[in-house]
């Protein structure tokens, strides 16, 4: 599970990108105390940064500079002033990318996967996932299972994917969702249900029965 550290003051605004990174299986942690950002930072050793810039104490480009010091973690500015000398400031600094507030969630935690998957790449770093005796290649988008190869869409390969970096824990279906709205075709929740429902079908008929499970209003995980 990849962790995100948020340090943003308004805390309305932290609670609400909370909830929604968490239905997209992110760990979030809160920084509290706005004095020792670093400890918390070190504490949490989290995979992403997001930070805002106006901050009690001292600013985000204080803290960005501090982290930058230690580590090349990505950081993204979350910051109601965007004009472009904060942007090119924040840049300059070693931020991985910017967002203007007010900001649509659902394009924030776009932003948010699409850095987590340029500076974690999941696929290169395993080239072959295994849950159950299901080994999947990413070098050829394969499926096999005792010895016989199981075809699968592209759709389908996406969602299992997703659904095997993150083997045992619960994926939202906003998360699979944006893992298929990469492709040029529009995907929506009846779509999703229908890849879903044809990859069981296929695991089911190859021996992997109840390989994906439900969990109902949140998601699906590996069995």
């Amino acid at each position: 599970m990849y962790k995100l550290l948020l340090v943003e003051d308004d805390r309305g605004i932290a609670e609400a990108i909370r909830r929604q990174a968490e239905a997209w299986a992110l760990e979030v942690r809160c920084v509290e105390d706005f004095q020792n950002v670093m400890r918390e930072f070190s504490d949490f050793a989290p995979h992403l940064v997001l930070l805002d810039i106006s901050l009690p104490f001292f600013n985000g480009y204080h803290w960005c500079s501090e982290i930058r010091k230690v580590s090349q973690v990505p950081i993204l500015f979350l910051s109601s002033a965007s004009d472009n000398m904060n942007i090119v400031m924040a840049m300059n600094l070693g931020a991985d990318d910017f967002i203007a507030k007010p900001f649509d969630q659902s394009v924030l935690m776009a932003k948010v996967q699409a850095i987590l998957r340029r500076s974690y790449d999941f696929s290169s770093a395993m080239p072959v996932l295994e849950w159950r005796g299901a080994m999947l290649s990413t070098a050829d988008n394969s499926l096999h299972y005792e010895g016989r190869e199981i075809s699968l869409t592209k759709n389908e390969y996406r969602i299992l994917l997703c659904l095997m970096e993150y083997r045992g824990k619960v994926v939202s279906r906003e998360m699979l969702m944006e893992r298929l709205w990469q492709t040029d075709a529009f995907v929506d929740e009846n779509t999703l249900t229908v890849n879903v429902n044809r990859l069981r079908k296929k695991l089911d008929a190859a021996g992997l029965e109840h390989f994906i499970t439900t969990k109902f209003g949140v998601g699906y995980l590996l069995a």
